[in-house]
């Protein structure tokens, strides 16, 4: 590992979820720097949120553990992805976090094989840190 001072990486994160701070626990093991947002605080468009979620399917972008999705208060199958963009922006809890900007490379989700792919790392891609703990109340925004 080295001086990976050369990259600019931004990570959003819903402030106080353990699952989060595992992720960036990881990153900080691995000599990895970063900076953190708050993505509930982030003043999200169309068009920023959407760059994280190309290639991804509606189902992909969505935070399954929160409390609209999780009570099927809405049903992710009948939106398109820019319904699902535009109920995101006003309620941003719907996110799939975290959200990772690497040199303007936009991630949706702890994706380990992308994140040593593009910081020519190698974290353990056996660590199974993409998913929410279920100790997190994600009703606390």
């Amino acid at each position: 590992m080295g001086n990976f001072s050369f990259y600019n990486f931004t990570f959003y994160e819903k402030t106080g979820c353990s699952g989060n701070a595992k992720q960036k626990e990881l990153l900080k093991n691995h000599n990895i720097s970063f900076s953190v947002k708050s993505l509930l605080d982030t003043k999200w468009t169309n068009d920023t949120l959407s760059q994280f979620f190309e290639g991804l399917d509606v189902n992909e972008i969505f935070n399954p553990f929160a409390p609209q999705i999780r009570d099927k208060e809405i049903d992710i199958i009948k939106l398109s992805k820019e319904e699902a963009i535009n109920l995101m922006i006003k309620n941003p809890i719907l996110i799939k976090r975290p959200l990772l900007d690497i040199n303007g490379t936009k991630i949706c989700g702890f994706d380990i094989e992308k994140i040593n792919k593009l910081l020519n790392v190698n974290i353990d891609t056996d660590k199974k840190l993409n998913t929410c703990s279920s100790s997190d109340s994600c009703t606390n925004v």
